[in-house]
């Protein structure tokens, strides 16, 4: 399926398409969706048919406001009003408990919803168009690396998807974060642009952090598996100290090997082919799965991925990088 440009002849014709029960690929900031009716079990279970995904893994629906929170929420808790008002548009979403009309094949059997409204004007021009909720995780295969271009979900998804919408790369770049509002405290499921601390010192109280495998949790959602946006070349991940050791050692072994570098390091040999990644964290993530995903169409033994800084503002970025590869330590230590 070629993209189509994002204008309002091809809105409009995603909006039917959505109505009929059909799969829809559309920007967001965060990166492309596959949508579908939120609405139609049927037309759900074609987005995991597409992905590969079991049908045990929830959805998040984005709807067009924070007023349509109560289409989908049984219940709608303060914090749940504050952080709408706040920060949405935008790459938040939040876990409630869902109404009983809502489908399980949405929600994966639970008893709660993910819901956000993004923050793209393409998004946000179907949804209005649409006049309802419309279930998407990422546009790409179960585990691989989330698409943030059209052309990466023409690659990814070919004729499993009706209709692309192209609406130029995405802004953010990785995931929403995920706020967990069901339970008697507010926890963080998975990090992103917005930060835990961004969110505390709106709330006024300290968010629960999940355990790191879907497997430890009570409730699940989307990105918590302990693999996740992969490559399907192996990668290292690998501290700038021990960077030179790692490829000297890879060169020795003959393997052909790409870097994805944070610094521009001074290497002790050739390499065939180098990326150097913003310095910027919002930079950085924006970058991030264009970079994996250029790396991953090279075809190398290997592809290295030299270790960002820590801190806030890089906990999605390192959230991403921990699941997408292997420690180079397990491998060479």
């Amino acid at each position: 399926m070629k993209p189509l440009l994002a204008d309002d002849a091809a809105l409009d014709l995603a909006a039917d398409l959505l109505r009929r029960g059909r799969l829809v690929a559309f920007p967001t900031e965060t990166v492309y969706g596959l949508g579908a009716d939120a609405s139609n079990a049927e037309a759900v279970g074609r987005i995991f048919a597409a992905k590969g995904r079991p049908a045990d893994h929830p959805l998040i629906v984005h709807i067009t406001d924070a007023s349509c929170l109560t289409d989908w929420a049984e219940t709608v808790p303060e914090t749940a009003w504050l952080l709408a008002c706040h920060f949405w548009p935008g790459p938040l979403a939040m876990i409630l408990k869902k109404k009983p009309q809502v489908p399980d094949a949405v929600t994966g059997g639970q008893p709660t919803v993910g819901l956000r409204v993004p923050n793209h004007p393409v998004a946000l021009s179907l949804l209005r168009k649409f006049g309802g909720g419309i279930a998407a995780p990422s546009a790409n295969r179960f585990c691989r690396i989330s698409p943030t271009t059209a052309r990466h979900v023409e690659e990814e998804l070919g004729d499993s998807v009706d209709l692309i919408l192209d609406g130029g790369p995405c802004e953010v770049g990785v995931e929403s974060t995920i706020i967990d509002l069901s339970g008697a405290r507010p926890r963080q499921l998975r990090p992103g642009r917005i930060t835990r601390q961004q969110i505390e010192a709106l709330i006024g109280v300290p968010l629960a952090v999940a355990a790191k495998s879907d497997e430890a949790l009570d409730i699940r959602a989307p990105g918590l598996l302990a693999v996740h946006y992969a490559p399907s070349t192996m990668a290292l991940l690998c501290r700038a100290d021990e960077l030179s050791a790692t490829l000297a050692e890879l060169n020795a072994q003959g393997r052909r090997v790409g870097l994805i570098a944070y610094h521009r390091p001074i290497l002790p040999l050739h390499l065939e082919h180098i990326l150097h990644m913003p310095e910027a964290a919002h930079d950085y993530a924006q970058a991030l799965y264009a970079a994996l995903r250029e790396m991953d169409n090279l075809r190398f033994d290997l592809i290295v991925v030299e270790q960002p800084p820590e801190g806030d503002a890089w906990q999605a970025v390192n959230d991403r990088l921990r699941k997408a590869t292997v420690p180079a330590s397990t491998v060479f230590g």
